[in-house]
């Protein structure tokens, strides 16, 4: 991958951005690669694993469209395995039961650039309990039998590398995830993963940021989901006042396609932030306040997350 551009890494800094290109150029040899060997042709209706490819109204993309289509979205973000999966598990179930609209689901990583140290604490946690990708998506799965609430994925390159791309999207489209959100890849430099979602029948999630200036509109024509609108620059965390660029974002995204939500996140930690962002927004994602309830409460955190997001809901559908 080339270094990383300013919409790509909207929410990291600088030197987080340049560090993140240079290991991903160092750690190029690891990328899984195909098999070598005769190939076979397939069927343009299947993909490479040689399953067939899903229409529109039956792909857990689907359900990204069913968050949005009853009025404006509360989506909480967790990272998964903190404080461990058992408690993972419940809190998403108790978020769906609060009223939660779609909930993002972060897969832990060791370097995940675009995050604040609330979220970075929770990922170092989450992986010190040794949780891995596939227990990420054996949780889902147990989530599946008591929820139907849409869900979206979002981790960084790097771990849907290692897992290989095609996988990731295919055990993705398995658990009826409908989304994937990866902050650190370019819009350049998306089809490598766009391709591979679209044939899963997922979406590939882009942002937009105050850095995206010029280059909203072009962004926006070929999202698919819903566009990330990044509040403000910096990494996420909670902020006291959130950028006063959200308004313009969302408005050239909506011009260009209209079709296609806007969410805001990166900031929002109160139910009058998340109410003021809702008033011209489709959506509001919280991530870093929800992550800290539960790095205080621990095991005892489901109660204290189903009021908080309830409260969230409230104020959302008020905008």
């Amino acid at each position: 991958m080339n270094n990383v551009t300013n919409e790509a890494n909207a929410a990291a800094t600088a030197d987080a951005a340049e560090h993140y290109a240079n290991e991903n150029d160092s750690s190029g040899a690891n990328v899984p690669t195909a098999a070598t060997g005769n190939a076979t042709k397939r069927p343009a209706s299947e993909n490479a694993l040689g399953r067939t490819n899903a229409t529109a109204a039956d792909t857990p993309a689907a359900g990204i469209a069913r968050a949005f289509a009853g009025g404006k979205a509360f989506i909480p973000f967790l990272t998964c395995g903190d404080p461990d999966l058992a408690t993972s598990e419940e809190l998403i179930v108790a978020m769906a039961e609060a009223g939660a609209g779609l909930i993002e689901l972060g897969v832990p990583f060791s370097d995940p650039t675009a995050e604040g140290p609330v979220i970075q604490e929770a990922n170092l946690r989450a992986l010190a309990n040794g949780v891995t990708t596939d227990d990420v998506f054996a949780l889902i799965e147990r989530v599946r039998t008591r929820t139907d609430v849409p869900l979206a994925i979002m981790t960084y390159a790097n771990v849907v590398y290692g897992y290989g791309i095609e996988r990731f999207c295919e055990r993705m489209a398995q658990s009826n995830v409908g989304a994937l959100i990866l902050p650190d890849v370019p819009f350049e430099e998306k089809a490598e993963f766009a391709e591979p979602c679209r044939a899963a029948g997922v979406s590939l999630v882009s942002m937009v940021a105050p850095t995206s200036a010029g280059r909203v509109q072009m962004i926006a024509r070929e999202a698919e989901g819903f566009v990330y609108c990044v509040s403000s620059l910096g990494v996420t965390g909670m902020r006291s006042s959130l950028g006063n660029n959200a308004t313009d974002l969302v408005k050239q995204v909506h011009e260009a396609n209209p079709a296609v939500p806007c969410a805001i996140g990166f900031g929002i930690s109160m139910p009058e932030q998340a109410r003021d962002m809702a008033a011209f927004a489709d959506g509001a994602i919280v991530g870093s306040a929800i992550v800290r309830i539960i790095a205080e409460h621990g095991r005892n955190s489901i109660e204290p997350v189903r009021t908080f997001v309830q409260d969230m809901v409230n104020a959302v559908k008020e905008a």
